[in-house]
């Protein structure tokens, strides 16, 4: 695989994506979006993985260039980032993509904050085949209820973010409005793929959600 960083336009200014490239010529893609840590090495590292497997990967930067290792500041990039503003990103994101690497078929992930916006972009913007949002957080039912495109949810029973108790809510409401939506859980903590966090990295988790959600986007964008 190779990887490039290629610029595009969006609402509010430029920014730019993170691409690999797998060494085989597809028309699938997989839009990655980062931590609340901004477009760091590991989200480029997993960036990689999904390339090597045989799909275009393009991480947008929805911070513009900044990243940070610092909670404190990454809570207050995540929550200086309007949702507007994150979804017009992906949106553009999307646009770009299909024309400069004649994407066919597209499926969404992320990751905590990444995870969020994977949900909500599942909902709301067009042009995505499927959806496996990594313990992001869940929009009001209104939003929820758009959901058309099959989704996978992956979250941790020990996470006290995403919490049993809004995963919970989540799945009554796609119960309610049959919704295309399956929820998978691990007795694991929030962030548990995270394999450069140790404090909450789960290796047999991470290993399993990995087989199932590259499994799903297989057969989801074939």
């Amino acid at each position: 695989m190779k990887s490039e960083t290629f610029e595009f336009d969006t609402a509010n200014g430029k920014t730019t994506a993170y691409v690999a490239l797998p060494d085989v010529e597809t028309d699938k893609a997989l839009i990655l979006i980062h931590e609340w840590w901004g477009l760091n090495d590991h989200i480029k590292d997993v960036a990689n993985r999904y390339a090597e497997e045989g799909f275009i990967v393009i991480a947008p930067d929805l911070f513009r260039g900044k990243v940070t290792a610092d909670p404190t500041e990454a809570s207050k990039l995540m929550h200086g980032l309007a949702i507007e503003d994150g979804l017009d990103t992906i949106k553009n994101a999307i646009q770009s993509a299909k024309a400069k690497y004649n994407v066919k078929s597209f499926g969404i992930t992320g990751f905590c904050m990444g995870g969020t916006f994977a949900l909500r972009a599942a909902c709301e913007l067009e042009d995505l085949r499927a959806s496996a949002p990594f313990y992001g957080d869940i929009p009001e039912e209104e939003v929820l209820k758009k959901l058309k495109i099959p989704t996978m949810f992956i979250s941790g029973k020990r996470d006290q973010w995403i919490t049993p108790e809004k995963v919970s809510v989540m799945e009554q409401i796609a119960s309610k409005h049959n919704l295309p939506l399956e929820s998978i859980k691990y007795d694991a903590d929030h962030a548990f793929f995270n394999n450069t966090r140790p404090e909450v990295y789960d290796e047999a988790s991470a290993r399993d959600a990995w087989e199932k959600v590259l499994k799903f986007f297989k057969e989801r964008l074939s």
